[in-house]
């Protein structure tokens, strides 16, 4: 499996060797979960350092909520919250791996300047586009058109420039599926196309299913208990599901934080078909739970010193052509 790299010349973790822990810093007064607990930037550094030595393999430093109904963030006020993060963080810290969660392609210009390695864009190279320009778009793809010019993405222009990685999450405007399964696959097609067509290398890229956006709780759970037709594209994937709505609804109105057996059931369900990093808010528990999850899918293969892993990426079945779903 090629390896993603960073554009500072930074090792990041391996893919495939075992399952990833992304740690979850929100520098936002809103977001659903933990919004306003970072303040000032002892409390950021104390938080990435216990993430890093609970075994956070990436930080994700988002200055903007994502969740429903989330407030809409000016860029100059993004860049103020992540970037002074972003910057503590890699002095005191100059290993670690870094993404910026942002769809604004300024701000993660920025944010990789500032020392961060990955973009996470919530929108997949999508934001602000026209839904008739969506619709064109997937039509034209593996037909042999081109791709409407008006369907050019800034962030995907951005990611090239750079030559950062980027993981890139299902959303779209609305809920309004045609068929969910084909819909949702060539929505992440369109997101692969963007990315193509700005030059961006396919070793840098990852996919998110989109746990939580513009899905009902049914079909949240969908994408998870069908997550290897998504990892059958051909790309990592990455899983964002704790402490989410659906999860507090399943587990009859849990409070956000009384959701972590849905997020770790979530989280083990995703590994086990083919997920190669969870983003969780309780970096610990869920570090764990995926070593566990590992080891059962090494079975005989698992060794005690840690020899011998499970090879995340040999689950990976291989691309499926990219030509739409009808």
């Amino acid at each position: 499996m090629a390896q993603w790299m960073s554009p500072h010349g930074r090792s990041l973790p391996v893919v495939g060797r075992r399952t990833l822990v992304m740690g979850i810093l929100n520098m936002t007064p809103d977001s659903f979960s933990d919004g306003g607990q970072l303040r000032d930037l002892d409390a950021v550094l104390a938080r990435a350092e216990a993430m890093i030595l609970a075994g956070a393999d990436v930080l994700d430093i988002g200055g903007e909520s994502t969740r429903p109904g989330g407030a809409p963030v000016a860029e100059a006020d993004e860049r103020a919250r992540v970037l002074p993060a972003i910057e503590a963080i890699r002095r005191r810290f100059p290993a670690v791996a870094m993404s910026v969660d942002t769809f604004k392609p300024t701000v993660a210009a920025a944010a990789i300047e500032a020392g961060a390695d990955i973009v996470n864009d919530v929108w997949g190279f999508t934001h602000g586009m026209e839904v008739a320009t969506r619709a064109q778009a997937i039509a034209a793809l593996g037909t042999g058109e081109v791709i409407p010019t008006c369907a050019a993405s800034a962030m995907a222009a951005v990611v090239a420039r750079l030559g950062c990685p980027a993981i890139l999450m299902h959303n779209r405007p609305d809920r309004e599926y045609r068929a969910f399964w084909p819909d949702v696959l060539n929505d992440l097609r369109l997101s692969l196309a963007l990315a193509e067509r700005a030059g961006v290398a396919a070793h840098q890229l990852w996919l998110d299913p989109g746990f939580g956006f513009a899905k009902s709780p049914a079909q949240n759970l969908e994408v998870i208990k069908h997550l290897e037709r998504i990892v059958a594209l051909g790309f990592p994937v990455l899983v964002g599901t704790s402490r989410k709505s659906t999860l507090g609804k399943v587990l009859g109105g849990a409070a956000v934080d009384d959701r972590m057996e849905g997020s770790a059931a979530t989280a083990v369900w995703a590994i086990q078909r083919g997920a190669a990093m969870v983003r969780v808010h309780d970096v610990a528990t869920m570090k764990r739970i995926a070593v566990v999850t590992d080891a059962i899918a090494a079975g005989e293969a698992w060794s005690e010193d840690g020899s011998q892993k499970p090879e995340v990426g040999s689950r990976k079945p291989e691309a499926r052509s990219q030509k739409p779903e009808a």
